[in-house]
């Protein structure tokens, strides 16, 4: 999924005619983070963080939202976890349903977050607030990710 996701938001950034995206999911949440298993079918450690974190749809998302702005948007739901996170804050606008819970578990994998969540996470809410979400791996309510500013607005009818 992670390689479709990539693609179809790499044409949207090569397409000067698409001025806007939605970046939603199906299913119970927006999405609670990485294949982990998809990172084991590579030979070597170095392979699998090259490709978790070079050929990630963060970083497309984040080249997006520079060139669209608020037309970048996330509707989040469920859990946003880890990647689903990272991807969401690196959106111009992101708006959450009231059951939205936010967290990054990938310490206690043994990862440091590989998608850019150390960037646009920080982005949104300051170091500290970040440190404690990597830190602790801890989650977070809707309420808490609007006071804090991870997300712009909370909303029944998002994702």
């Amino acid at each position: 999924m992670r390689a479709a996701l990539l693609e179809a938001l790499s044409v949207a950034q090569l397409d000067p005619s698409v001025t806007g995206i939605v970046l939603s999911g199906n299913g119970p949440s927006f999405c609670s983070g990485g294949d982990l298993a998809e990172f084991g079918t590579f030979a070597d450690p170095v392979s699998a963080h090259f490709a978790r974190t070079r050929h990630s749809p963060a970083l497309v998302l984040d080249e997006l939202r520079a060139r669209l702005g608020r037309e970048c948007r996330a509707e989040v739901h469920g859990r946003v976890l880890g990647s689903g996170l990272e991807m969401a804050a690196f959106c111009g606008w992101v708006v959450a349903r009231p059951d939205s819970v936010f967290g990054l578990p990938e310490l206690s994998l043994g990862l440091i977050p590989g998608a850019g969540g150390t960037v646009s996470i920080t982005r949104r809410i300051g170091r500290w607030r970040t440190a404690y979400l990597v830190l602790s791996g801890r989650t977070i309510d809707a309420e808490t990710a609007l006071a804090w500013g991870l997300v712009d607005a909370i909303s029944a009818a998002a994702g």
